[in-house]
């Protein structure tokens, strides 16, 4: 009976051993897969940053060269000339 009872002592440390490793293993991977998720993460971010930056700054040319063409068709229409002299002014 004391024989057995120091058996199972064994397989039960020794599988308490195998589990810890196994943990200690899923755990690095894990984290080697969660950080590799927030570089992808970073990575994406960053490239539709830059791609709304270019967006508003198209906007804006956009929206600046409409209000120009506004400005100079109400000078126009304002001091009786044609859009041409209302753009030279």
């Amino acid at each position: 009976m004391k024989g057995t009872t120091i058996m199972r002592k064994i397989v039960l440390a020794s599988a308490i051993a195998v589990s810890a490793l196994g943990l200690a293993a899923c755990s690095e991977t894990t984290e080697e897969n969660a950080e590799n998720t927030v570089e992808g993460a970073a990575a994406d971010t960053e490239t539709n940053l830059d791609a709304i930056g270019d967006e508003v700054e198209e906007a804006g040319a956009e929206t600046e060269a409409a209000v120009e063409d506004a400005t100079t068709e109400a000078e126009a229409d304002m001091q009786d000339e044609s859009e041409a002299e209302a753009a030279a002014d």
